[in-house]
């Protein structure tokens, strides 16, 4: 699954960056193939060398730290998939759930593949329900950080959709700034504006808008219709349930 995942992000026009090792990791820079890899090793006494795809390409990278690795793996990412694996695997998820849930991270695709039968995606996740969720420790609206799926075809289909109008966001003044690629009607903005007043903040609205004029530093987005939020800096489970929404949107 992992080689297939590979070779259909980058007939997509994805680059892949994994970490650099063998098994899954290899098996994904196998199917995507070195001219679409990346990989950020990391020096460890045992286990860990450069997989055959990316050793001695310009691509790889080694870091001896964990935690500037972790930032080499999300800095540039346009989404995360990950397979099952052990504690290196169970920590990047949670480090990339914890930055999404904060707003510490730009909403991306945050998708957790196992193969058809497979439980541990589901166990993990009857787990965070029947445990953080079920004594408090996180909200309903943290399940919209991430999707589970079975089959690499709807993993590279929810990447794609994630982006089929939404382009990106950023900060002026307190307001929250959705670049988007195609605009959409004032009847959607209505909709957005009911469905999403909870996250708003008091007397707050969303809104159509071009740039706005501290975009100046990136003139190659100011064709780009924008929806202007006044967000309350809290919801950002529903805040990647917005962006579904504006894809989806007329």
């Amino acid at each position: 699954m992992a080689r297939k995942f590979g070779k259909k992000l980058a007939q997509e026009g994805y680059m892949v960056i994994t970490g650099g090792g063998p098994g899954i990791m290899q098996a994904v820079n196998e199917g995507a193939g070195s001219k679409h890899s990346f990989g950020v090793n990391i020096l460890l006494p045992f286990e860990q060398k450069p997989n055959p795809v990316l050793a001695g390409n310009p691509r790889l990278i080694t870091y001896k730290y964990f935690f500037n690795r972790k930032v080499a793996f999300l800095k540039e990412a346009d989404a995360v998939a990950l397979f099952p694996g052990g504690f290196g695997t169970l920590d990047e998820m949670m480090e990339t759930l914890t930055l999404l849930q904060t707003g510490k991270h730009e909403p991306l695709p945050l998708v957790l593949i196992d193969e058809p039968g497979g439980t541990y995606w589901s166990r993990w996740l009857r787990f965070m329900r029947e445990e953080l969720l079920a004594e408090g420790y996180i909200s309903e609206r943290d399940f919209e950080l991430f999707e589970r799926v079975n089959s690499i075809d709807v993993a590279v289909d929810r990447i794609n959709y994630f982006y089929s109008r939404y382009h990106s966001l950023r900060y002026v003044d307190k307001k929250l700034v959705i670049r988007l690629l195609s605009a959409i009607s004032d009847a959607s903005v209505k909709k957005l504006n009911e469905k999403f007043s909870d996250m708003l903040t008091p007397d707050g609205k969303i809104y159509l808008s071009g740039p706005l004029p501290q975009e100046e530093d990136e003139p190659e987005l100011s064709g780009l219709p924008r929806l202007i939020m006044d967000f309350n800096l809290m919801d950002f489970g529903s805040l990647r349930n917005l962006i579904r929404e504006i894809n989806a949107c007329t």
